[in-house]
């Protein structure tokens, strides 16, 4: 193998992935932020979910809103639903895997709070499930995705589908954007 061609054509598929999405994703993006700053104005939270890589950026950023993104400043109501195993395990086993983010939505959430449904590929059944619970239920659905967008645009209001193919070029960006969406959401929210 060789390591200098492996370093050199990693950043360069990078770099490709950033200057779409900075070509395709402003609009979106801008939609997204303006649902989330709605949402904490009136007193709502954001629920994040997803399975492996989007589970660990679920977590991830509600870390950066409740605790702190940029600077010192009040939280910002936020849960990823995916660290609690005890739901995540009886879920699984009484009703079935693709519904354990669904029943965390009908339990936890209310009109106008987010969810923030994170898959690469568009299609994982328990975040799908619980985009559609959201909308039912009167939370903004939001998603988090990649490749032709799967099927989450048809049930997220907001959708940030990532120009990419590849699983790992997809979840950098959806780490970029979500931190972007941190900090601007602290400087809309004048906590900065």
């Amino acid at each position: 193998m060789d390591s200098e061609a492996y370093f050199q054509n990693e950043l360069e598929d990078h770099a490709t992935v950033l200057a779409e999405t900075r070509n395709r994703l402003l609009k979106p993006f801008q939609d997204m932020l303006d649902a989330w700053e709605a949402c904490i104005k009136d007193g709502g939270k954001i629920l994040f979910f997803g399975n492996g890589g989007s589970a660990a950026d679920a977590q991830h950023l509600s870390a950066e809103l409740v605790i702190r993104f940029i600077s010192d400043r009040a939280p910002i109501a936020a849960l990823a639903l995916n660290t609690d195993t005890s739901a995540l395990t009886a879920g699984s086993n009484d009703l079935g895997y693709d519904q354990v983010f669904a029943r965390q939505i009908e339990a936890l959430g209310k009109p106008g709070d987010i969810a923030v449904g994170i898959s690469t590929s568009g299609t994982s059944p328990n975040v799908v499930e619980a985009l559609k619970m959201a909308r039912k239920m009167g939370l903004v659905a939001t998603a988090f995705t990649g490749r032709d967008g799967g099927v989450m645009p048809d049930y997220a209001d907001q959708v940030l589908i990532v120009p990419a193919k590849s699983t790992r070029r997809i979840q950098e960006m959806h780490i970029t954007l979500g931190h972007m969406l941190c900090g601007a959401l602290e400087q809309r929210l004048k906590l900065i």
